[in-house]
């Protein structure tokens, strides 16, 4: 009997160890690949566009070779105004994200995507999809107040790196808030991977206009090393980032979840000083990010609260249970919170992942 239970515990476990770990490698091996001073491949554009089109390659053989998912009835007006915005926004969100890199620390990094869920708030406010409430504000204010010691206390501190990462937040929110509008009111159902049968091409095709502008000329001047391996491994880690957060919101609930994130961003933090040195932390560091954890904790509850107060006593509404389904066993189901906190929803690709993922750059 005590088997029986402790083997899916164990696991949920292993899932919840897997999506850390590859959370917290791609996020490290991508700072590895753009930093000049290690892997020196300072181009976040090509960078992000080998992962869209590698994700995108193998969502095709999955879906139209394998027939392993079931494609949406897909119509033009249902392309061009819910699939293009929302890859736009992907789009975008990776691009500024992983260009940070270049300029900022981890570690900085992960404290300044302490603001997600002000900027998630802030697009839900703006878009409709939620309400300005007094006790969320007070929340985001305490995040926003911790995120400003946090910066206050960076030692490297550099401006073009932030209005970058910030910009990509803020991005990020913009396209969580279409995929829950636009998505929802044309009542469309996608798995993880038609999802990135849908989006990661668009989002190619979108990312090749800054690229030819920004990075081609730099290209065909510098001689850049390509390493195939170096990038096929990279590629391959982001696209197994995504299919491991499905795997983890398939046998957890929102509040596992989110502990999982938040022990992902400490242990980050901490990897990222001894394997980048130049991440120095200071204590104004940790203490604005601590104020801004308890701003992000305190959010959580209330969100997880909410949805608790909103579902019936027998489980999740019929909408909900037929939400993101995989047409594999149930365990694999990923099935998001009936509430609007779509910013638990995932889908990324570059660990910005956390979350077509809850975070990647």
């Amino acid at each position: 009997m005590s088997k029986m239970i402790n083997k899916p515990l164990l696991l949920t476990y292993l899932y919840l160890f897997i999506y850390i770990l590859l959370s917290s490698g791609v996020i490290l091996y991508n700072k590895w690949v753009l930093s000049p001073k290690y892997f020196n491949f300072p181009l976040p554009i090509t960078l992000t566009m080998i992962h869209m089109g590698f994700s995108g390659a193998v969502a095709f053989f999955l879906v139209r070779v394998f027939k392993v998912a079931t494609p949406v009835k897909m119509t033009f007006e249902i392309y061009a105004t819910c699939v293009i915005p929302i890859s736009a926004f992907f789009a975008s969100s990776l691009w500024f994200g992983n260009t940070a890199y270049l300029h900022i620390s981890v570690a900085f990094i992960q404290m300044l995507k302490a603001l997600m869920p002000v900027a998630t708030f802030i697009m839900a406010v703006m878009c409709g999809t939620d309400k300005a409430r007094c006790d969320v504000f007070l929340n985001m204010l305490l995040v926003s107040v911790g995120v400003v010691i946090s910066s206050y206390g960076e030692i490297h501190f550099n401006v073009v790196g932030t209005l970058y990462q910030v910009t990509g937040i803020f991005a990020e929110a913009l396209r969580l808030v279409l995929t829950q509008v636009l998505l929802q009111k044309k009542g469309l159902t996608l798995n993880p991977i038609t999802s990135l049968y849908y989006i990661a091409p668009c989002s190619f095709v979108f990312l090749f206009i800054p690229w030819f502008l920004l990075e081609k000329p730099a290209i065909e001047v510098s001689q850049i090393q390509f390493n195939f391996w170096i990038f096929f491994s990279n590629a391959l880690c982001a696209l197994a980032l995504n299919f491991s957060i499905f795997l983890v919101i398939g046998r957890t609930g929102a509040v596992t979840i989110r502990v999982a994130g938040v022990l992902k961003d400490w242990i980050l933090i901490a990897l990222s000083t001894v394997i980048f040195p130049e991440s120095t932390i200071t204590g104004l560091n940790i203490i604005g990010y601590a104020i801004a954890l308890c701003g992000v904790v305190m959010y959580n509850y209330i969100k997880v609260k909410d949805s608790a107060s909103q579902l019936p006593a027998e489980g999740l509404p019929d909408r909900i249970a037929k939400d993101w389904k995989l047409e594999k066993k149930s365990s694999d189901i990923f099935v998001p919170n009936n509430s609007s906190d779509i910013s638990e929803w995932p889908f990324r690709m570059d660990e910005q992942v956390d979350t077509i993922s809850v975070d990647e750059e």
